[in-house]
């Protein structure tokens, strides 16, 4: 019910629109209660008296009545799916606004597939919570209470006989909500499994083909919605019985009302008009028990999927901006890193005890075998994550005291693994960015050795990119995303330096690109070319987490430690690499 009442408080932010839709619900429930007593007075007029004045007048009041419904339920109906709509619109905002702020240590446990599902599946579900629950919900209600008050003016004994099915319809309807919200939870936990495998598969669309891994993929695909389908049958076959207990109960005291009904009117108290109306009135409370069964389904899906939501709206991230935050205007590029830890989560540390500072234009190049945690020091600086002990400081600020965006301004990043959105290629390297100039986008790509290649294109800077910029090469995003960076023009630079994926001419452009947007920029450099770790002022190299060597090349060379035997496994194969070529040459 929490769930639920919090959901209600996306409708009642647009008010107006929820009072309009249970003004014109309520008008139109008014409406159709007066038709009935008003056939009832036709029929008794008629075998009283049978003046064809007064049946056209009670057809006429019929008829106005009748369109007075029609006109009132359009207008509830119109209401109730615009506050939906809108209703919706606020909760996918905001569950979409909620993933912006969360940091990368959320991001990290989640799977893509199940997020999209709550922000599209789930926020429908939602949306005919609003619609059919919150609005038609309430017009059963009103609905009983209205057709109960008249049939007990009429005749109590028969009213009694007609509501007496109220309470087992509502016994029924608990006992139904409780048995589908879990169904429900199960079949939208499911369809995010759903979402994900699909979303995986035509991310990964290539690799499949490459690896003939087709049917392992359907059989992966159709196992995941076999689950769904089953799922849904077993909640549709509870809506469903449901439905059809409805149905019986309301034929069987239909038949209760026309035999107790017909001993009423032998025994004159009541009049066959008055027992013809009790019977348009159980016609009209049969639509709402009818629907009662659609509405406890709509309630259940809709607590299930909030569940769901607000799981992502109610989660905190490990990295807060704090209320007293200033501005960070643009720094000189100190860098001061004192006694830092990071820990992922309570179980793990992945670096401990870090101490050292970075000058203004310094070049820093983190050297260290995969998981020495390189990149944790890298993403700290811009508070990707948060260090959980000592501290972070630019030009003596700790990165903690200052806004995110400002942070994110002075410090740009520029990793292996480039994203390229489906845009153009002048709104990819303009990303993020308000009113930029042509020509500064130019001059940024004319830096990453981008020009020609997109002076080439067509339709040149205005070129589309595909999904993730698959277009384009290895090497072409990554110079997109250099280009990206210059554009930024940020005083302090990260950047991860494998190119090994990439040819030996990208190689040396990129490499160039990298040269030049280095230049009077305090530079970290997660190093993996011997030439970046030759021309860095310091170089850390990180074994287990911690700082186990530091200096420069030469003086970790003659060390003969860490530093040495990476060298020698990983670095002195480059040189000889590049001193055969050159030879070759």
């Amino acid at each position: 019910m929490r769930i639920l009442l919090r959901l209600a408080g996306y409708a009642l932010g647009h008010r107006w629109y929820l009072i309009g839709a249970y003004a014109t619900m309520t008008l139109s429930s008014l409406s159709a209660m007066v038709i009935p007593r008003m056939l009832g007075d036709a029929i008794d007029e008629a075998l009283a008296s049978g003046l064809q004045s007064k049946l056209l007048i009670l057809a006429g009041v019929i008829m106005a009545f009748s369109v007075l419904r029609g006109v009132f339920s359009y207008g509830q109906r119109y209401l109730s799916e615009a506050l939906s709509q809108k209703a919706a619109f606020d909760l996918r905002n905001d569950f979409f606004k909620k993933l912006q702020k969360l940091s990368f240590g959320f991001h990290d446990q989640q799977q893509t597939g199940n997020l999209m599902s709550k922000a599209t599946a789930d926020v429908e579900a939602v949306r005919m919570f609003v619609s059919m629950g919150l609005i038609r919900g309430l017009s059963v209600f009103i609905m009983v209470a209205l057709i109960g008050t008249v049939m007990f003016l009429t005749n109590w004994r028969l009213s009694i006989v007609s509501m007496a099915f109220v309470p087992i319809v509502m016994w029924r309807a608990i006992l139904m909500s409780t048995t589908l919200r879990p169904t429900w939870m199960k079949v939208q936990a499911e369809t995010g499994n759903l979402t994900t495998v699909l979303q995986e598969n035509l991310a990964g669309i290539r690799v499949v083909k490459a690896f003939g891994a087709r049917d392992f993929e359907v059989e992966k695909f159709e196992r995941r919605a076999g689950l769904v389908a089953d799922l849904t049958y077993k909640a549709t076959r509870l809506f469903a019985s449901q439905g059809s207990l409805m149905t019986f109960i309301f034929t069987a005291a239909t038949g209760a009302i026309l035999w107790v009904g017909g001993r009423e009117v032998i025994a004159d108290r009541l009049s066959t008009g008055e027992m013809a109306s009790f019977i348009m009135y159980m016609g009209l409370l049969g639509m709402p028990v009818r629907m009662s069964g659609w509405m406890v389904n709509t309630f259940s899906r809709a607590s299930s999927a909030g569940e769901r939501i607000f799981e992502v709206l109610d989660a905190e991230s490990p990295v807060q901006e704090r209320p007293d935050a200033k501005p960070l205007p643009r720094v000189a590029g100190h860098v001061k890193f004192s006694d830092v830890s990071v820990s992922y989560d309570s179980a793990e540390t992945a670096v401990r005890g870090i101490e050292f500072e970075a000058e203004p234009g310094q070049m820093i190049a983190l050297l260290g075998g995969p998981g020495s945690g390189k990149s944790t020091l890298a993403h700290v600086i811009p508070r990707f994550y948060d260090v959980s002990a000592g501290s972070v400081t630019i030009d003596g600020t700790d990165v903690r005291e200052v806004t995110l965006p400002s942070l994110r301004k002075n410090v740009g990043i520029v990793l292996q693994d480039v994203f390229v959105f489906a845009a153009t290629i002048r709104d990819n390297i303009a990303y993020g960015l308000d009113e930029v100039e042509t020509e500064d986008v130019v001059k940024a790509a004319k830096i990453a050795q981008l020009h020609e290649y997109i002076e080439g294109l067509p339709d040149g800077y205005n070129t589309w990119v595909g999904e993730r910029g698959i277009t384009l090469s290895g090497g072409q995003r990554q110079r997109l995303s250099i280009a990206r960076t210059i554009l930024l023009d940020p005083p302090i630079l990260i950047l991860d330096d494998s190119t090994s994926s990439v040819d030996m001419g990208t190689e040396h452009r990129i490499q160039e690109a990298l040269t030049e947007v280095i230049k009077g920029r305090t530079t970290f450099v997660i190093a993996h070319r011997l030439s970046t770790v030759k021309s860095a002022d310091l170089v850390l190299v990180l074994e287990g987490g911690e700082i186990v060597e530091r200096g420069s090349h030469q003086d970790l060379y003659d060390h003969d430690g860490f530093y040495r035997k990476i060298y020698d496994l990983q670095l002195r194969p480059q040189e000889e690499g590049a001193v055969a070529a050159g030879g070759d040459a």
